[in-house]
Parts: C-alpha cells; structure tokens; sequence
C-alpha cells in the first residue's frame, strides 16, 4: 500500500540520511553523497551508488557532501537528495504529497533551517516541520523526555556532537560541538602520515575507526594491517596499525568533546544535575559505538554513560514518533511551512 504514505520522517545527517516511515519503521539508511557531472550539473547518482564513486570518478563526476557539520552547505544538491529519498520512501504512486519531518543540529541558524524547511518543500513535501536532533535521540534512545527531571543526551553524528540535557519536552541546555565521525576519520588519517609516512583514503581510515578504533588504551591493544601510498616513494604499502594510534589520533578531538559536555552539565541547573548524576547519561549516533567512549565520558565528568540501543537509528526512530504524535510534541517544534 506504499500509495498511502503521507508521513515521513528524515534524520538528514552530514554522513548518512536515514527515512522512517509509520508502521513500517526504518526504510531507508544511505550515506548523504550525490554524484554530479561537472559539464552539465545534473545529478547522477544519489546515496550508496554515489558514496560508491567517492575517490575513484574521473573528472566530469564530483561525488558531493551536500550537508557539512550538520549543516546545508549546498542547496540545491541537498534538495536533490531530499527529492531521491522521499520519492524513494513512498514509492512510485503519488497520490499527495507527504508531511515532512527533518532532524537538524540544536545550534542552527534560523536561515539555516529556513533553508532545510525550503529544500523539503521544493523535494516535493505538503509541509515540512523542523525537530532538535537532541529531542528526536532522545525519544529515539527510550528516554521519556516530557517528565519533569533532567535527562542527558550526548548524540555523536557523522558532522556534529550534539549535548543537551532534556526536561518537560524542552532543551534545557545544549551545546553542539563540530567533532564528529568524520572528524575522527580524518584524525586518524593524519596521525598516520605524520607517524607512519603513510597516506590513506578517508574510506581506510573510517575502517580503521571501526575495526580497532579506542578511545582510551587497551591493555591488549587490536591490531590490523592498512594499505595506503607511500608519502616518500609514492609507491604502494602496507603497515599495521594499532588501537594506540587511533587513541593518540583522537586525543584533542576527544578533549574537545569532553569540555563540550563538561560545559553543558556546568549551564544545567542543579536540581536538574542531580537527576543526570542519578540516571546517568545517554549516547546516541553512529560514533558513540567509539570503543571506550562511554567510559572516557564517566570518568572525565564522574557520571554513569551508557550506549543506546541501536545507537545510529535513534535520531530516525525519535523523528518518525513525533511525527507520528505531532500534537505532543508541537511545543518542540521549530515552526512550519
């Protein structure tokens, strides 16, 4: 019955779009690349298949990132990324067009979002709401933001960490720091030419993230080998790298991260603290899986961290439920239309 679509909710991220659709959940998780060919401009390909010819097109086809840090940085690629996955959501037959809901960064620019709003509606959307990505990960984690106590959220994305603590539906305090997945990556990529002499791709060096990636030493550190170019001989090589050189990677990224979540527990009021202190803090988004985040995070603030479930579908999940219960949630909302 893909024709009675009318809702859909979008986690629209710096690295990944995620689409959820009521009562048939999760339908989409693509990275948020466009491919375009430089003669003509016209877009050729959109998610995995353009994430599929990053570093490897030939000069007529740029492979774009039409969001950074979480925000637009180019209208019309995002509009045209927009229009692919909802069309894409709802399927062929459309009879109406859809509501839309789009998770951005807490910290954005009215004009910022004036602009997300806009690509929506010109993405084919009947009209096009706005939620705080701290709001939609925290109902996406399980956490029961309308009660009357302070909840953490820390949501690690591809672009941005958002930190915000939560009461009665409403941010209470927040900060947005631009260190991300990405970020990291790049780190990574970077302590590696400097220590190694070795250049590797952004895609190598999100695997290395992934594969043996801490944020604090191990006592038995992991080890793979990476292959990259040689910065002196230009040659092909391969080396081994170690958990330790993705800590010693992340080390200022991290800091920064921390005194970021520092800062918000510093703005929140003390009987909201103290709830936080109870509870512990949530994390969400694809980074949070970081190997030992969580217990870095309770021992530079001395508050219990946990990992949500499913952590990089929570801003998804949390966007499709208050869309789906939009009269509870209007007061979280950043204004239509």
């Amino acid at each position: 019955m893909s024709m009675w679509i009318k809702k859909v909710a979008i986690d629209l991220g710096t690295t990944n779009v995620l689409v959820h659709v009521p009562k048939r959940g999760i339908v989409i998780n693509e990275p948020s690349v466009v491919a375009v060919s430089t003669t003509d401009n016209k877009v050729l390909a959109v998610g995995i298949e353009a994430k599929e010819m990053i570093g490897r097109t030939p000069d007529t086809i740029v492979a774009e990132r039409p969001l950074k840090d979480g925000v637009i940085a180019n209208y019309r690629t995002t509009e045209a990324m927009l229009r692919y996955f909802i069309n894409k959501a709802i399927g062929g037959v459309r009879l109406f067009r859809p509501e839309v809901m789009i998770a951005v960064p807490a910290g954005i620019t009215s004009t910022e979002r004036r602009a997300v709003i806009d690509a929506a509606l010109a993405a084919g959307a009947r009209e096009a709401y706005i939620i705080k990505e701290p709001i939609v990960a925290a109902i996406g984690a399980d956490i029961p933001i309308g009660s009357p106590s302070g909840h953490m959220i820390i949501d690690i994305g591809g672009g941005t960490s958002e930190i915000a603590v939560i009461s009665l539906g409403g941010i209470v305090s927040c900060g947005s720091v631009r260190i991300g997945g990405t970020r990291f990556d790049a780190s990574i990529a970077e302590h590696i030419r400097r220590k190694h002499g070795l250049a590797i791709g952004d895609r190598s060096a999100e695997e290395v993230k992934i594969q043996v990636g801490s944020a604090m030493y191990m006592q038995e550190p992991l080890k793979m080998e990476v292959k990259g170019r040689d910065m002196i001989s230009g040659l092909p090589r391969t080396i081994e790298v170690s958990s330790d050189d993705t800590t010693e990677a992340l080390q200022l990224d991290l800091e920064g991260l921390i005194d970021a979540v520092k800062k918000v527990l510093h703005d929140t009021p003390p009987e909201l603290s103290a709830d936080v202190m109870d509870k512990g803090i949530i994390m969400s988004g694809g980074s949070s899986q970081l190997r030992n985040l969580d217990e870095l995070i309770s021992q530079a603030t001395g508050v219990a961290c946990y990992v949500a479930d499913e952590p990089l579908l929570c801003v998804a999940k949390g966007t499709g439920l208050a869309l789906e219960n939009l009269e509870n949630y209007k007061r979280s909302l950043s204004s239509q239309r």
